[in-house]
């Protein structure tokens, strides 16, 4: 076993190389194979696993005209402060892989600043996809604050939480939410806000220089339902109500108007406020996700956004 760890990290490091050699240097896998000393098909399978280990990470800068077309008529109609449209995925027009790159590409500027920021993070599974797209950096100048809490009732946790995740790439002082997304009464979330740390976490996302959220769908495929810390017979009632959408688990209409009531009334979130002169990023995509991503606009709860090229085409025929 002492062994193979060297013989794994040497065949990663002939991977980079052969990975640096054909898309940053523009080799042919015979100009790298000679350079390597070794076969082609072995530079092949090098470059490949390259690619499969995230040791490449390619980023298109072609500005593709309809996506471009598309970014501006969504600034314009929705008085946004950015839009990023990426190209969608003919066979998998709900996918994030695209918004996820750009979303991290845009984290990643933030970070690489040397100014001091707050960066506050709502959770999902967009943004923890985005997540992962990010390299390892060394970021002590900045803190990292959640909008949310991560406990269900019984004590589990989500897998999309994305503090945790941020913790493992960004050496930066993080600051998780220590409450459950919901309290089971309205006098544990008096109680559980009165926490001195939970005081010090809200102060912090009140002074955030960027945020970044994702918006979540209502129904049977809500991520509130999926994961369990909304029950179908509650995601029923809140539709009923005019339910659309959702942000750090605060539920609005297709007007951008928070639902009065039901689960909004427990809510153990930061308050979902409409968005003022910071950047505040929206990443979502995907026929399911339009309405709830209309009315986030709608109610201004996002001033930019991020999503594909199919969704942008459905937000303005709304």
């Amino acid at each position: 076993m002492k062994q193979k760890i060297p013989a794994e990290a040497s065949r990663l490091d002939d991977a980079a190389r052969a990975g640096w050699l054909y898309y940053v240097a523009g080799n042919t896998q015979d100009e790298i194979a000679r350079k390597l000393g070794v076969s082609r098909q072995s530079a092949q399978r090098l470059v490949s696993l390259a690619v499969s280990e995230r040791l490449i990470k390619v980023r298109l800068d072609h500005p593709i005209a309809n996506c471009m077309e598309l970014s501006t008529r969504l600034t314009e109609r929705f008085g946004l402060q950015s839009c990023e449209v990426v190209p969608s995925d003919p066979d998998a027009p709900s996918s994030t892989v695209g918004i996820a790159q750009a979303a991290a590409t845009e984290m990643e500027r933030h970070f690489r600043s040397q100014k001091p920021k707050i960066i506050a993070y709502g959770t999902g599974r967009t943004l923890r996809a985005s997540v992962d797209q990010l390299p390892m950096m060394d970021c002590p100048q900045h803190r990292i604050v959640s909008l949310l809490g991560n406990m269900m009732s019984d004590g589990s946790a989500s897998a999309y939480n994305v503090i945790i995740r941020l913790a493992d790439r960004i050496n930066a002082r993080h600051y998780p939410m220590p409450l459950p997304v919901f309290a089971r009464s309205r006098e544990e979330l008096q109680l559980l806000h009165n926490q001195e740390a939970v005081h010090n976490i809200l102060d912090l996302i009140r002074q955030a220089d960027v945020t970044f959220v994702g918006i979540g769908n209502m129904g049977p495929t809500a991520p509130l339902t999926v994961d369990g810390f909304v029950s179908h017979d509650e995601m029923r009632a809140l539709e009923k109500a005019g339910a659309i959408g959702e942000i750090t688990s605060w539920v609005y209409d297709r007007k951008g108007a928070l639902v009065e009531g039901l689960t909004n009334d427990l809510v153990a979130s930061a308050p979902l406020l409409p968005a003022g002169e910071k950047p505040v990023y929206g990443i979502a995509a995907g026929d399911g996700k339009v309405p709830a991503m209309l009315g986030a606009l709608n109610g201004k709860f996002v001033n930019c956004l991020i999503t594909n090229e199919t969704t942008a085409e459905q937000l303005l025929k709304l």
